[in-house]
C-alpha cells in the first residue's frame, strides 16, 4: 500500500489538492442535480395538480347529486379533452369506492396505494411510480361539495402521464453537471502547482541550508518571509543555526587552547626530561658498579623508571598533538612485511616470544615508521595484558586488495565495558592498575595511524579467550 502513495512532497500536495477540487466539485454537482431534479418534478406536479384542479373547478358543478357512470364518463372525457399543458394525461372518476370509470376503454393504470390514499383524503394525493421501466406519475383529488369546503361528496377524480419528458430533462442535467467537474478538475491543476510551489519553496530553502550546515557551513542562513508556520519554522532554523555557530566557535576555541596547552606542556617537559634522562643514566651507571648504597640506588632506580615512563608520555602527547593539528603526514615506501615485522620484533626483543605467519615476498606500500609503531604497540599490549605466559601471533595477508595484520594474544581478553572504549585516549585494558607501564595514549596513536594509511584498527575478543586486534590498510594509499 505504501508504494501507492506518491513520494515526493509536491506531488502528494498536487494530488490533495487535486482529490480535495474533485470531491468538492462532484459534491457541487450532485447537490445541484438533487436540487435541480426536486424542483423539475415538484413544479410538474404543482403544474398538474393545479390544471386538474380548475378543470374539476370548472366541470363538477355540472354534475347530478348522484352521478352515475355515463356522467363520469362524460366527466373523464372532458377533462382528457382539456388537458391543458399535459395532452397525454390519461384521467378517470369514480363515486363512493366504485369502480374506475375512464372516457374510453380501459381505465388507466393506477397504483393501489394511491387509490387506498385516496379514499379518506382531503386534498390531492400524488404518488410517482413506473410502468413498463418508465416514470409516471399519478393524481388523485376528492371533489368536495359546493358550498362545503370540508365535506367530501364521494367523487374522486384520478390522473396519470408519463414523466420521460421530465426525465430527459434531468438526463440532460446530469450530463450537464458530469461535464461541467471535468474542467474545474483538470483548472484546479494550476492553483494546486501554484499552491504546491508557495508551500514548498520555504521547505526547499529550508533543505538546502540544512545540507549547507552538514558541510560545516555554520553560518547559512535563509530569508523569511510572511507570518505562517513555515515562516516560524524558518526563524527557528536560523536561530538554531546561530547557536549552533557560537557553540561551535566556542567548543573550536577550546579544544584549539587544549591541544596548544597540550602540545606546549609536551614540548616544555622535552628539554627537562631529557636533562633528567641522562642524568638518571649516568647514576644508574654508578648504582651498578656498587658505588651507592642500596636504598639509593633503589630510589634511583625508582625514579628512573618514572623519568622514563613520563618521557615517553611526552613524546605520546606530542604525537597525538600532531594528529590533532592536522601535522601528521605519511612517509610511504615500498617496503616488505616480513622484513618490517622482523624489524619491529628484533628492536625489542621479542622475537621468541610472538609467533609470526607472513608469506614471503608479500609487499605493500607504506609508512614503515608509522607502521612499526601500530605493530609495537599492538604487541607490546598484548604482551604486557596477556601474560608472560600467554602466546601472541601476529598474522599477514591480503583481502579484497588490502594488508590484513591480526595480533592475537590467548589471555583474559578485554573487559566487555572497555571493549568499546579501548581506542579512546589515555583508556587501560586494566582499570585497576593505574600505575601500569602503558600511558593509555598507544592504541589511540595506532588507531590515528590506521586512520592516516585510509585503513582501520578493531579489536574483539576471541570466543575461545584471548583479544585480537586487526589493522586493515590498503596496498596502495591514495
Amino acid at each position: 500500500m505504501r508504494r501507492l502513495l506518491p513520494r515526493g512532497l509536491r506531488t502528494r500536495l498536487v494530488v490533495a489538492f487535486l482529490l480535495v477540487s474533485t470531491l468538492s466539485a462532484l459534491t457541487a454537482a450532485a447537490l445541484t442535480f438533487h436540487q435541480a431534479r426536486a424542483a423539475i418534478l415538484d413544479r410538474t406536479r404543482d403544474s398538474a395538480v393545479h390544471q386538474l384542479r380548475a378543470q374539476i373547478g370548472s366541470l363538477a358543478p355540472d354534475l347530478p347529486y348522484a352521478p352515475a357512470e355515463t356522467d363520469l364518463r362524460t366527466l373523464a372525457l372532458q377533462l382528457d379533452r382539456a388537458g391543458g399543458s399535459r395532452e397525454d394525461w390519461r384521467t378517470a372518476a369514480t363515486y363512493r369506492d366504485g369502480a374506475l370509470v375512464s372516457a374510453a376503454g380501459p381505465a388507466p393504470a393506477l397504483p393501489t396505494s394511491l387509490r387506498h390514499a385516496a379514499s379518506s383524503a382531503h386534498t390531492a394525493v400524488v404518488q410517482r411510480f413506473h410502468r413498463a421501466g418508465e416514470p409516471w406519475l399519478a393524481l388523485a383529488l376528492p371533489v368536495t361539495r359546493e358550498g362545503h369546503p370540508s365535506e367530501p361528496s364521494g367523487l374522486v377524480v384520478y390522473a396519470s402521464f408519463s414523466l420521460t419528458e421530465e426525465q430527459g430533462d434531468v438526463a440532460t442535467l446530469l450530463s450537464a453537471a458530469r461535464a461541467g467537474a471535468l474542467p474545474v478538475v483538470l483548472l484546479s491543476v494550476v492553483p494546486a502547482l501554484l499552491a504546491a510551489r508557495r508551500v514548498l519553496r520555504p521547505v526547499r530553502q529550508l533543505r538546502s541550508a540544512a545540507e549547507n550546515m552538514t558541510t560545516g557551513a555554520l553560518d547559512t542562513r535563509i530569508r523569511v518571509t510572511g507570518d505562517d508556520e513555515l515562516a516560524d519554522l524558518g526563524r527557528t532554523f536560523n536561530t538554531m543555526a546561530a547557536t549552533l555557530q557560537a557553540d561551535a566557535a566556542t567548543l573550536r576555541a577550546m579544544e584549539s587552547r587544549a591541544r596548544r596547552f597540550a602540545a606546549d606542556v609536551s614540548h616544555e617537559l622535552r628539554t627537562p626530561l631529557a636533562a633528567m634522562t641522562a642524568v638518571t643514566g649516568v647514576l644508574n651507571e654508578d648504582a651498578g658498579s656498587g658505588r651507592l648504597a642500596p636504598e639509593t640506588a633503589e630510589a634511583l632506580e625508582l625514579v628512573a623508571d618514572e623519568t622514563n615512563k613520563l618521557g615517553r608520555m611526552v613524546e605520546d602527547l606530542m604525537e597525538i598533538s600532531r594528529f590533532d593539528a592536522g601535522a601528521a603526514a605519511l612517509d610511504l615506501d615500498e617496503i616488505d612485511i616480513g622484513e618490517l615485522v622482523g624489524k619491529t620484533l628484533a628492536l625489542r626483543h621479542w622475537q621468541d616470544r610472538v609467533g609470526v605467519d607472513v608469506p614471503q615476498g608479500l609487499r605493500a606500500r607504506l609508512d614503515p615508521r608509522r607502521i612499526d609503531v601500530v605493530l609495537a604497540n599492538l604487541i607490546g599490549n598484548a604482551l604486557r595484558h596477556g601474560g608472560p605466559s600467554v602466546p601472541v601471533a601476529l598474522q599477514a595477508r591480503t583481502e579484497d586488495d588490502r594488508l590484513v595484520l591480526t595480533v592475537t594474544d590467548g589471555g583474559p581478553g578485554i573487559p566487555e565495558d572497555t571493549l568499546p572504549h579501548v581506542f579512546d585516549r589515555f583508556t587501560k585494558g586494566d582499570a585497576a592498575r593505574t600505575r601500569s607501564e602503558g600511558s593509555g595514549l598507544g592504541l589511540a596513536i595506532a588507531a590515528e595511524n590506521a586512520r592516516l594509511h585510509g585503513g582501520t584498527l578493531t579489536a574483539a575478543n576471541v570466543p575461545g579467550g584471548g583479544a585480537v586486534f586487526t589493522l586493515k590498510l590498503p596496498q596502495e594509499p591514495a
